[in-house]
């Protein structure tokens, strides 16, 4: 039975300040990695683990991949990055504080920004910080193809070629497959495993640190609809204060 385990990289010094991220690429506080140490622990326990590794560029996603292997003792795993795994680009909000966005624009404009499938929040302007245009790793990618903002609905849109044509063979191939992400690319693949409902989608919140197991039907669909976390009670309560950011 096919066997995935995704995982919002540890907390970073941006999540620790409360800032919109997005693709700027920050690196792991001391409690990031100790996440990623912990999260390692669990999957030792559970006897999942990976014989293949998925994650985005992103520095935060990358040391937290090789943070875990080098906890199992497997860092000869090999690991996939590529930049569809990306966090979704917050726009204009990227840098900004949680608390400052939600004053500024409101309630109402803050949730669907952060949490709504379809609504992007206003572009980035060309040279700012964490423009992607300026960085070296993209530097092959077709004009056209970066993002200036996005909405989750763009996020699977440019997540799931990967998906399919990638970690999809990996698990038809009888991997146990991680995948190191975002809270937004990690929310577009497990609203696409689930089938979410928008309204669904609006309250899913997936905490840093924190192994989701996935055992997948032949087709790879979910054989429990959600998956189940590892630490349940301890995700339950980190994801409630995912939701809570801002406020």
């Amino acid at each position: 039975m096919p066997s995935l385990v995704v995982l919002r990289h540890g907390e970073s010094e941006w999540n620790s300040r409360n800032l919109f991220t997005g693709w700027v690429d920050v690196d792991l506080t001391a409690r990031g990695e100790a996440q990623a140490r912990h999260s390692a622990a669990l999957l030792r326990e559970a006897g999942l683990l990976p014989t293949v590794v998925h994650t985005s560029v992103l520095t935060r996603a990358v040391r937290t991949g090789a943070i875990v292997l080098d906890a199992l003792g497997r860092p000869e795993v090999p690991t996939r990055r590529h930049w569809r795994l990306n966090e979704r680009c917050y726009g204009a909000l990227q840098g900004m504080a949680r608390t400052v966005a939600r004053e500024r624009f409101g309630d109402d404009l803050y949730l669907l920004w952060r949490r709504s499938f379809d609504v992007a929040p206003p572009p980035l302007e060309p040279g700012t910080p964490g423009d992607p245009a300026a960085d070296p790793r993209y530097a092959d990618l077709p004009a056209g193809t970066l993002p200036r903002t996005e909405s989750l609905a763009d996020v699977t849109a440019r997540l799931l070629p990967y998906w399919r044509e990638v970690i999809a063979p990996d698990l038809r191939s009888g991997q146990t497959v991680l995948v190191v992400a975002h809270g937004n690319s990690l929310r577009a693949l497990v609203a696409h495993l689930d089938q979410l409902s928008p309204d669904e989608v609006l309250g899913l919140n997936i905490p840093t640190g924190m192994p989701l197991h996935y055992e997948l039907a032949a087709d790879l669909s979910p054989v429990v609809r959600g998956g189940s976390y590892l630490e349940p009670g301890a995700a339950a309560v980190a994801a409630a204060a995912v939701a809570a950011e801002g406020h």
